[in-house]
């Protein structure tokens, strides 16, 4: 699937990392080092505008290993890029370690997915049918 991108970050396209990767990793297009404190949050600019197909969103999402070795992730994760935003693409990254973490030029940040997604069409109801879970909710399936 063909998606319009307009680089103005200095970095190299999102690559996907493999062969059979379903995320490509998005690169940060900061000017001067970005300090992120323990549990502080920042929007981290990518320098990508994108022009996604309609019925399309990209999903932002956290890289695994940054996740893991280092505390930080995607805040909002999944993000959503709409089809119709135009803006540049930031990442709102949070650092959940108990160390400073210093997001340089060019730092992979976070993963984007297209993901083609379907609109609802709301219709209201008095009832709605029956099922064996009925309303049982948060770990009501009997994971403890």
């Amino acid at each position: 699937m063909k998606v319009k991108v307009m680089n103005r970050s200095g970095n190299e396209l999102p690559q996907y990392a493999t062969e059979l990767a379903a995320g490509t990793d998005v690169r940060s297009a900061n000017d001067e080092p970005i300090v992120l404190k323990p549990l502080q949050r920042a929007m981290v600019p990518t320098g990508l505008f994108v022009e996604i197909p309609a019925g399309y969103e990209i999903q932002v999402r956290p890289r695994s290993g940054l996740a893991a070795k280092k505390g930080v992730t995607v805040l909002n994760a999944p993000g959503t890029i709409d089809a119709d935003y135009r803006g540049e693409i930031c990442v709102i990254l949070v650092n959940l370690s108990a160390e400073d973490f210093v997001i340089e030029k060019g730092e992979r940040i976070a993963q984007l997915v297209l993901a083609r997604h379907e609109r609802i069409d709301w219709e209201e109801s008095g009832s709605l049918a029956e099922s064996a879970r009925g309303a049982g909710g948060f770990g009501s399936t009997g994971v403890k």
